[in-house]
């Protein structure tokens, strides 16, 4: 198992998807008032080009350099004779700048970044008919908010994952079944929370705020007015003096926990399976309130060079063997509906809740907020994800 996902946004992040959506007032516009640019998906395919060339997470194109078992690319390489360039992201800002330069032909794009390559016109539409594959993919990933607009595909869905309230079994008492515990209940673990260390997990605190403050009428926690984020951000400044520690490499957590620095806080399942696994005494839940989490679509560049190649590798990505051996080895659930049966671990799709719609209708994907609030309302504005990010420097002091 290899994992690696941080979110290092810079402030403009939410300017590029208004400069894009304002561009041009002849676009459809969507229930969002997201109006991407009016780009067209292919038809047809044609003769592959010899290559592609790719921007992923850490674990999505491994060729055995790595490790010799794991290598997916090269049996991709030779049955369709499409050689893989890859280049590995740090983060999803960095991704949405590679993209930028036209220089690769699809990237394995989480939520955060999604909504960006579609109203600024780096990604175009997909059309899932040349992409067989597609049809067994969970109904749940389809035209989901983060990689759709007006019914149509950006991307094919590559897997999911929730995130979790993770505490001390021995500690934690009696056991958590509400955020409560890391919010207003924090200080009882004064110096020994956790939190996810990136301005999307203010997202988190407007969950909780959606369930224990319906005053506030919070329908999408990546849609919130200027009250609704005040108090997501004055909700965060007080947890903040009750966190010992923003994780956002996986392996400081698990070491935390096992060392008791940590006690209750976010974390992802393969988290909660390491740490339990070199024996720290841990739980993971969705509390009562849902949870957020993370999808990631791969998308094809509008500008992209080697298109039928990208298509070739969105298929093959997904196929229920390669989407297994991926998910195993990131530590995800899988996209497509028969890989379960292809996993080398026959329990792995029932611990990562891979085939059960009802979880995964609890958890809130990762999106991008916008000025035109995602939730539909059009009586006010949003706050954009460029004022998230300065807003997560204050919270943390």
């Amino acid at each position: 198992m290899r994992l690696t996902r941080t979110l290092r946004t810079a402030a403009c992040a939410g300017a590029v998807l208004l400069l894009a959506a304002a561009c041009d007032s002849s676009h459809s516009t969507s229930a969002t008032g997201l109006n991407p640019p009016d780009l067209k998906a292919p038809t047809k395919l044609g003769r592959t080009e010899g290559q592609v060339d790719l921007i992923a997470w850490a674990g999505y194109v491994e060729d055995g350099s790595d490790d010799p078992r794991v290598n997916w690319v090269g049996h991709f390489e030779k049955q369709t004779g499409c050689q893989v360039h890859s280049r590995v992201a740090a983060s999803s800002d960095e991704m949405v700048k590679l993209m930028k330069t036209g220089e690769y032909d699809a990237v394995s794009a989480s939520g955060d970044a999604s909504l960006r390559l579609i109203a600024s016109g780096d990604a175009a539409p997909v059309n899932t008919a040349l992409v067989p594959n597609y049809k067994d993919v969970f109904s749940g990933l389809k035209n989901g908010a983060w990689n759709s607009v007006n019914g149509r595909m950006y991307g094919i869905p590559h897997g999911r994952g929730a995130n979790l309230l993770m505490y001390n079994t021995r500690k934690v008492r009696p056991a958590p079944t509400s955020w409560s515990a890391v919010f207003e209940g924090a200080s009882k673990y004064k110096g020994h929370v956790t939190a996810y260390d990136s301005p999307i997990y203010i997202a988190d605190a407007a969950l909780y705020l959606k369930s224990t403050r319906p005053e506030l009428r919070i329908k999408d926690p990546y849609a919130l007015d200027q009250k609704q984020f005040d108090a997501a951000v004055a909700l965060l400044k007080k947890q903040n003096a009750d966190v010992g520690e923003y994780w956002g490499d996986y392996l400081k957590e698990v070491s935390a926990f096992k060392s008791g620095d940590s006690v209750v806080g976010t974390t992802w399942q393969v988290i909660a399976n390491l740490a339990a696994s070199e024996g720290a005494e841990v739980k993971a839940l969705v509390p009562k309130e849902g949870s957020t989490g993370w999808s990631d679509t791969w998308m094809v560049s509008s500008k992209a060079k080697h298109l039928n190649c990208a298509y070739k590798w969105l298929n093959w990505i997904v196929s229920p063997k390669v989407n297994a051996e991926v998910a195993e080895y990131f530590g995800e659930a899988p996209a497509n509906s028969k890989a379960c049966a292809e996993t080398s671990d026959k329990n792995f799709c029932a611990v990562y809740h891979a085939a059960d719609e009802n979880y995964w209708k609890r958890i809130a994907f990762w999106n991008t907020p916008i000025e035109q609030c995602l939730d539909g309302r059009t009586d006010v504005r949003c706050v954009p994800y460029a004022k998230w990010v300065q807003a997560w420097t204050e919270i943390k002091g």
